[in-house]
């Protein structure tokens, strides 16, 4: 079972990640939610919330992602941590990165990606790529 917890401060957005999430994976479960990165690092800090993914939003109800990434550093937590952002420039991926984020999606168009490795840290396969379109060459077996 891949035990995940998600810092995000829209409920509805919270609410649509955990039901695909847990839909979309296998053996994955949500433990526990967070708005706020006060809420967050208090969660991760009790170690009956031992979790293998973090997912975070940058910009939350009260702090930042940059801080519960930067906690979960400075206290060596072990799990993947992803971020999910509406806000993926390439300096916000190079700071989340170098905070320890694993990857950082773009909440607007990288869900599937998002999906697809959670699927690889829950140890499933992940879904072939969609068929070419009409006009896409055929290939051949060589």
């Amino acid at each position: 079972m891949l035990k995940a917890f998600i810092v995000e401060d829209n409920p509805v957005i919270r609410e649509n990640l955990v039901a695909t999430l847990e839909e979309m994976v296998p053996h994955l479960k949500v433990l526990g939610c967070a708005d706020s990165d006060r809420d967050a690092r208090a969660w991760l800090d009790q170690p009956e919330h031992a979790c293998e993914l973090i997912i975070v939003d940058l910009f939350l109800r009260q702090g930042s992602g940059m801080h519960v990434l930067e906690h979960l550093r400075k206290t060596g937590h072990a799990a993947d941590r992803v971020v999910l952002t509406s806000f993926a420039t390439p300096d916000v991926r190079r700071r989340c990165l170098g905070l320890g984020a694993s990857h950082v999606f773009d909440k607007s168009g990288e869900i599937e990606a998002l999906i697809e490795h959670c699927l690889q840290l829950a140890g499933q396969p992940t879904p072939p790529p969609a068929p070419a379109g009409p006009d896409a060459p055929a290939s051949r077996a060589g």
